[in-house]
């Protein structure tokens, strides 16, 4: 058995060998024939390909879905890249986004204070809202305004559409704001068209509680309330809201202030009003003093001057 499979390997070799050297050959000339710029040699290789090629299809397929497969993973990966980076630049507008909403509500409540129209006797301190972290009351806001500004105790603030409290402390560099809904909140207010007197307290919620009105079934929900100046808190005419009627039948009032969105506030300074102290030079103006007119110059008048003429 040895034998045999010596005599088979001496065999086999040779054959390899030259079946490899044949190869080799016909590659080369194959090459060189490939190589040669002659008519007939291309026509020779047009016929080939004509031959050969179409047969080979199958052979062709694997290798093709093959080079498809890496096109689309080169495509997935630069896809996935894309997708990366336009997360990122997502990421980026979103955050831009929320900076031009915020500047454009800004702007808005800029403009509505601008727009506002008071008494032009009335001027005011505009300032940024901060938070309120230790105060007695429930509903209150930090202005970065204080008497440094000229800020004073008990002068309304408002936004850019209504009233919104007062002044409720003050220090040099920030004073704090009561607001309308607080329950120590307390304004005296006219209805209108009706010109009831009433006072608006608040209750810790968004719609505060008319009360001490004279006739409430004159008023009617809608009815404009602005500002009293009775007792010389506020000043008069500055717009609080509109009346609305609760179901349980009580009348409140719709703030025209955005509580929600309380960023600039606006600080009235009030005028201390003038007290009236003398009012009999009100009533009786002073006169100059009457001439002195000697007795012989003042003749009596006859009954008939007095009693008049006589009635038809």
């Amino acid at each position: 058995m040895a034998s045999e499979r010596q005599t088979d390997q001496d065999y086999v070799r040779p054959v390899r060998r030259i079946l490899i050297g044949v190869m080799a050959v016909f590659l080369f000339l194959l090459f060189v024939v490939w190589r040669i710029d002659s008519p007939r040699v291309e026509q020779m290789r047009t016929d080939m390909i004509d031959r050969i090629v179409p047969s080979f299809d199958w052979a062709m397929r694997p290798v093709t879905r093959v080079a498809g497969m890496l096109e689309n993973l080169q495509s997935y990966v630069r896809i996935v890249d894309q997708n990366q980076e336009l997360r990122r630049e997502l990421q980026q507008m979103r955050a831009w986004r929320e900076a031009a909403l915020q500047l454009e509500q800004r702007n808005a409540q800029l403009l509505d204070l601008n727009q506002v129209r008071i008494d032009p006797q009335l001027t005011h301190v505009t300032g940024v809202v901060m938070a309120d972290g230790g105060s007695p009351f429930r509903r209150s806001v930090l202005l970065n305004v204080g008497a440094r500004d000229g800020v004073q105790d008990g002068w309304a603030v408002m936004d850019g559409l209504g009233l919104a409290g007062r002044i409720a402390g003050v220090g040099h560099r920030t004073s704090r704001v009561v607001l309308l809904t607080d329950t120590a909140s307390s304004v005296p207010v006219v209805i209108q068209p009706s010109g009831q007197r009433a006072m608006l307290s608040g209750d810790n919620s968004a719609f505060p509680l008319l009360e001490f009105i004279e006739t409430p079934d004159e008023l009617r929900p809608g009815d404009r309330v602005v500002s009293s100046d009775d007792g010389g808190v506020f000043p008069a005419g500055l717009l609080i809201g509109e009346v609305v009627q609760t179901r349980d039948r009580r009348l409140r009032v719709r703030l025209a202030a955005d509580f929600g969105r309380l960023e600039f506030l606006r600080v009235m300074r009030s005028r201390p009003v003038e007290q009236i102290t003398d009012t009999g030079t009100l009533i009786i103006p002073d006169l100059p003093p009457l001439p002195d007119i000697p007795e012989a110059a003042i003749v009596p008048a006859s009954p008939e001057e007095i009693d008049g003429p006589p009635n038809d």
